[in-house]
């Protein structure tokens, strides 16, 4: 009893499942609900391309500020290569200077301004090359930016691309849809299986006609109508023939039909023959 009861809901669940299957399927095919799946569709393509151009923006923005950051730098360096000139040019006019005076190399390294000219001329070249340095860090980072954005521009166009055939398989899929359902619609009027009712109504209206003559028929046999008919048709028969004779008697046709009947049973009668002499 349990395993019959447990068969019956599967199989009312199977029925279940194969209707809803079988609506689903007639609401996918349907034209309006075709384009309205591709537009979802192209709306959430479209809003990832979208979030995806933000990111690339992003790497963009960064790399500008990058490039910003380079610019800087180099006015920095330019600025530090003429300070350490300077700085140069200053120790040599001391250098000079102080040989004229006839002082030695060691007297003229332990001088306050040359000291000074080369503690100058030291700290520009190190911050120089910590900058340079700085530079060709941020200049490796802008060519890794660059390539990254280059290949992302490519497949932006790409999925571009796709949406624009999204959009074109849109209107080839709805147009494909209603293409088939009217083919579908006009097969099977050919086929007399079309469900507009038409064929229905024409046999039912040909079945009532047949039926209406019957009864008809059997409403003239039970009331005596055939009979009279037959009547009617022996009454006039009977008059055209009594009209017919009295017309061959008056105009003597009527003499002579006998005359030809009696000759012709005459002939055709066994008792005519002569008796012996």
């Amino acid at each position: 009893m349990i395993g019959a009861m447990i068969r019956w809901i599967k199989a009312v669940g199977y029925l279940l499942t194969g209707r809803i299957d079988s609506a689903r399927r007639a609401l996918d095919v349907n034209p309006h609900v075709v384009r309205a799946k591709f537009e979802e569709i192209i709306q959430e393509k479209t809003s990832r391309i979208q979030q995806y151009k933000q990111a690339v923006a992003g790497l963009i923005a960064q790399q500008e500020t990058k490039m910003a950051k380079v610019k800087l730098l180099t006015d920095e360096i330019q600025r530090l290569e003429s300070l350490r000139s300077g700085a140069l040019a200053k120790a040599k006019q001391s250098v000079s200077a102080l040989q004229a005076k006839g002082l030695t190399t060691e007297a003229i390294q332990q001088d306050e301004d040359y000291m000074k000219c080369l503690a100058a001329y030291n700290d520009f070249t190190s911050t120089l090359q910590e900058k340079q340095a700085r530079v060709a860090e941020l200049e490796d980072d802008i060519r890794g930016y660059g390539n990254k954005i280059k290949e992302h521009k490519v497949q932006l166009q790409q999925l571009v691309r796709e949406i624009d055939k999204l959009k074109a398989e849109a209107m080839d899929s709805v147009a494909d849809m209603i293409t088939a359902k009217q083919e579908k619609e006009i097969a099977d009027a050919f086929a007399g299986i079309a469900e507009d009712g038409t064929e229905k109504e024409l046999q039912r209206m040909r079945q009532l006609r047949q039926e209406v003559k019957a009864e008809a028929r059997i409403s003239s046999e039970l009331a005596g109508t055939d009979t009279r008919v037959q009547e009617a048709e022996f009454l006039d028969y009977a008059r055209k023939s009594a009209n017919n004779s009295e017309f061959d008697a008056l105009i003597g046709l009527a003499a002579e039909k006998d005359a030809t009947g009696t000759a012709d049973h005459a002939k055709e009668s066994p008792d005519s023959t002569p008796l012996p002499e």
